[in-house]
């Protein structure tokens, strides 16, 4: 981490939402999804706002040996959002714990306020992060070879 990482951090990011941002769009073999209107998802916006927040701070970490992974997320999604809108995320980085960066985050549509609320990342080294990843899906298949009789 740079010694720019710093609380008081603020950026603005926009995103046209296409129609594969829409709720059918999330969980194509859902067929409850399917029945459901054309509107900006939350999963989508989430991963918005989380993107929002990544680029926010990029430029103040050693990327891309350090990243961020998110660790909690609690947010509104308070109107709904058709494709073809451009949404914009307004994000501040109001606290900086050790590696633990919390954000506030908002989001409107040109139209309304979509989203209000707080995110939560965590300052990660990618190469320790690969390497616990990889052995514990190599525990998985250990333990799945050892199942099979």
């Amino acid at each position: 981490m740079k010694p720019t990482l710093v609380a008081g951090l603020m950026s603005e990011f926009r995103y046209r939402v296409p129609v594969h941002k829409t709720v059918p769009a999330l969980y194509p073999e859902a067929a409850e999804f399917q029945q459901m209107p054309e509107v900006f998802a939350t999963g989508f916006m989430v991963g918005f706002l989380e993107w929002a927040c990544i680029r926010a701070i990029e430029p103040h970490l050693d990327w891309p040996a350090e990243m961020t992974l998110g660790t909690h997320i609690d947010v509104s999604h308070s109107a709904a959002t058709p494709p073809g809108f451009e949404v914009t995320a307004k994000v501040k980085l109001t606290t900086v714990e050790g590696r633990k960066l919390v954000f506030e985050v908002a989001a409107h549509d040109g139209v309304d306020v979509i989203a209000s609320g707080r995110h939560e990342r965590f300052v990660i080294d990618r190469a320790r992060f690969v390497d616990k990843v990889r052995k514990k899906a190599d525990q998985q298949q250990t333990g799945l070879r050892q199942a099979k009789p």
